[in-house]
């Protein structure tokens, strides 16, 4: 039940942060902050205090896979963005593009380092393969109900996910807990009330952001069974946010302030 709640409180309030920094700074800095795992991160927590360390880790090395499957809903998602396909069909290309990764690296059982290191070369490939945006600025206004929407949808999906993932074994629960649950809700309210170029510059900002996303799981996989779970988790938060950090720097996509849209 404490579980419960605290999903049901911190996944809108996650959903509300990210969605108010894409209005301010644009669709490719909430991308680049949906990278952290907001939601897997989480998962790996609670999977560590209700099955042991040992568990966890194991599911890690799922999750470090199971960045290659976000990658490609990126890729088909911006892809299917850029020809100017409706929402729902770069969406629909996103999730088949996941579902195919998912039960492929499903077969897969390798180490975590070894995870660590595909995912890696996986990353920087298609993050090289992603289309490119208009630098210029999208503006348009959001109605009201715009975040509301996006923080009960994406509430309802978290319940209903960790609700069939948790008899599934930690390999495949790994896989699970990175579906792009918070990137399909952000990429297709995007696409669809600011045009198919803000979709594509959120998805390229989302697929540099797994870097810091696989920083924060190679370092719990690597720490869970010889640290204490606070020390481990917080040294994944550090390296992910440092990571997050670097990418912010370097990163071609500029975060450009956007103005606040007025109420005729």
């Amino acid at each position: 039940m404490t579980i419960t709640i605290f999903k049901i409180l911190l996944t809108p309030a996650l959903i509300w942060a990210v969605s108010m920094a894409g209005r301010r700074w644009g669709a490719a800095v909430s991308g680049l902050l949906i990278g952290l795992p907001l939601n897997s991160g989480p998962v790996a927590l609670f999977i560590a205090l209700e099955h042991g360390p040992a568990f966890a880790r194991q599911t890690a090395a799922g999750i470090l896979l199971g960045a290659i499957g976000v990658a490609l809903f990126c890729l088909a998602y911006g892809w299917l963005a850029a020809l100017r396909q409706p929402w729902p069909v770069a969406l629909l290309g996103g999730w088949l593009a996941t579902l195919f990764a998912t039960v492929t690296l499903d077969q897969v059982h390798v180490s975590g380092l070894l995870a660590l290191g595909v995912a890696a070369v996986s990353l920087l490939a298609l993050n090289r393969l992603m289309p490119r945006a208009p630098e210029r600025m999208i503006g348009g206004h959001s109605p009201w109900w715009d975040i509301p929407a996006r923080m009960v949808v994406a509430t309802a999906f978290l319940l209903a996910l960790t609700a069939a993932a948790a008899s599934l074994g930690p390999h495949l629960s790994g896989l699970l807990a990175t579906l792009p649950i918070y990137a399909s809700i952000l990429s297709s309210f995007n696409h669809h009330l600011l045009g198919p170029a803000q979709a594509v510059r959120f998805t390229r900002g989302l697929a540099l952001g797994l870097f810091g996303f696989i920083a924060f799981f190679a370092v719990l996989e690597a720490l869970l069974t010889i640290t204490p779970l606070a020390v481990t988790f917080a040294a994944a938060t550090v390296a992910a946010i440092v990571t997050q950090a670097a990418l912010g720097w370097f990163s071609r996509e500029h975060a450009v302030p956007r103005p606040s849209p007025t109420n005729n």
